[in-house]
C-alpha cells in the first residue's frame, strides 16, 4: 500500500526508493531500534516496521508527523512518531539503524526561508544545512555495530559526508548511486547551478547516493 501524502509533505520519490534499496540489504534483527529522521510521509518508518524493526520516526513538520502517524495506523504497524528538529526528539537514546532523507538541494542565497514541502530539500548554499548536523549529531545515536544510512545528492558532495563520518570514528563509503532526471526544483534553478559549476554543461541529470556508515563493534 502506498502512504497518504497530504499537501505540504514530501512525497516518496527516487530518493526514497533508494534509500529503501540500501534498507533492504541491511540484516535488521526482529527488534531492533530503528530511527527514520525526516519521515516525511513515514513511508521507510513502515519499510523498517515491517521487517519487525522498533520505529521511530522524526519529522519537524506538523503535517508529516499527523501523516507518518495515519499512515501507521492505516498499515497496522506500531511506529512511534515525534515531532522535533533533527535528533532533538530522542536525546539520550541509541539505535541499531538510522535512516536519514534529509534536505540536500543547494538554494541561491537571498531564498526565502523554506516553508511547508520545501523544508523537505532547501539546503542552503551547499546543500549540507542539514546533512553537516547529521554527521555532528548521528554518530553520538548508534550503538556499537550500528548503521547510519543517509541519501543524498552529489551535488551537496557526498565526499563531505563521507570524510566527516569517518573524523566521527564510522566506517564510511558510498554504496548506490542512481541518476535520474531533474525534478522541478533542480529545473527551476538549473542555471543558477551551472553558474556555481554544480552543473557542467553536459550534465543533464541529478546523481543521487547513499552514503553508509558503521560504528566499529
Amino acid at each position: 500500500m502506498n502512504p497518504l501524502v497530504l499537501p505540504g509533505v514530501y512525497a516518496p520519490q527516487e530518493d526514497t526508493e533508494l534509500l529503501a534499496e540500501a534498507l533492504s540489504d541491511e540484516p535488521l534483527p526482529a527488534g531492533a531500534d530503528v530511527l527514520d529522521v525526516g519521515t516525511g510521509s513515514g513511508a521507510l518508518a513502515l519499510r523498517a516496521a515491517r521487517r519487525g524493526g522498533r520505529v521511530t520516526a522524526v519529522d519537524v513538520s506538523r503535517r508529516a508527523v499527523c501523516v507518518a502517524r495515519l499512515n501507521a495506523a492505516l498499515a497496522g504497524l506500531p511506529v512511534r512518531v515525534r515531532r522535533g528538529n533533527l535528533f532533538e526528539p530522542v536525546r539520550g537514546e541509541s539505535f541499531d539503524l538510522i535512516l536519514a532523507n534529509p534536505p540536500y538541494v543547494p538554494a541561491p542565497d537571498g531564498e526565502p526561508r523554506p516553508r511547508g514541502a520545501a523544508r523537505a530539500w532547501d539546503a542552503g548554499h551547499d546543500g549540507r544545512l542539514v546533512l553537516d548536523r547529521i554527521c555532528r549529531e548521528g554518530p553520538a545515536l548508534l550503538r556499537p555495530g550500528g548503521v547510519l544510512l543517509i541519501v543524498q545528492s552529489a551535488l551537496s558532495d557526498p565526499g563531505r559526508t563521507v570524510g566527516h563520518l569517518r573524523e566521527a570514528g564510522l566506517k564510511a563509503a558510498v554504496t548506490r548511486r542512481q541518476r535520474i532526471s531533474f525534478g522541478p526544483v533542480l529545473r527551476a534553478r538549473e542555471h543558477w547551478l551551472r553558474q556555481r559549476g554544480l552543473l557542467s554543461a553536459a550534465d543533464n541529470k541529478e546523481e543521487l547516493v547513499v552514503v553508509r556508515a558503521e560504528l566499529p563493534v
